[in-house]
């Protein structure tokens, strides 16, 4: 028992680091943030697939990613909670391969677009939001992040085991 709960902790502790160090090296090219992003940290969104240490991996790895880039703190704590939530989705979907990136693509696309327009204060409006922020995580998530769980499924009973 004690040794599940260490392997789950770990688990956790490692996918949020490579999400903060994804999000760090992805800010230097200022595309982790903004009303065009594509943070291809977001493409761990996809491990609740395998293991549900990634949820709280992914939620801790946002959170940091969000405040250490400098964030303020309404997008640190709802940015955050958009990531939670995908990630929940995609662990409850996790029967389906195909619809792994899907839950992340829509929580961040509705969520994010608020963010930007109220807390940030940019110019355009809610659906030209919905759109970038969309297209991005289409790229992160859905393109990436499954191009990632199919090479990871190979290795899935090493890296994930229970």
């Amino acid at each position: 028992m004690k040794n599940k709960k260490s392997l789950f902790i770990t688990q956790a502790a490692v996918i949020a680091a490579i999400y903060v160090v994804l999000t760090v090296a992805i800010s230097a090219f200022d595309l982790a943030s903004g009303a065009i992003q594509v943070r291809i940290s977001e493409a761990l969104t996809v491990l609740p697939y395998f293991t549900p240490a990634a949820i709280p991996g992914l939620f801790a790895g946002c959170l940091i990613s969000n405040t250490v880039t400098g964030c303020l703190p309404w997008d640190i704590v709802f940015g955050s909670i958009a990531t939670l939530i995908g990630a929940i989705g995609t662990y409850s979907l996790r029967k389906v391969k195909w619809l792994a990136p899907v839950p992340p693509i829509l929580a961040n696309s509705i969520i994010v677009p608020f963010v930007l327009q109220y807390v940030y204060e940019f110019e355009g409006s809610y659906w030209y939001f919905m759109a970038t922020v969309g297209a991005g995580e289409i790229i992160s998530c859905g393109i990436l992040g499954m191009l990632l769980l199919f090479a990871l499924n190979k290795y899935k009973n090493v890296i994930f085991r229970q």
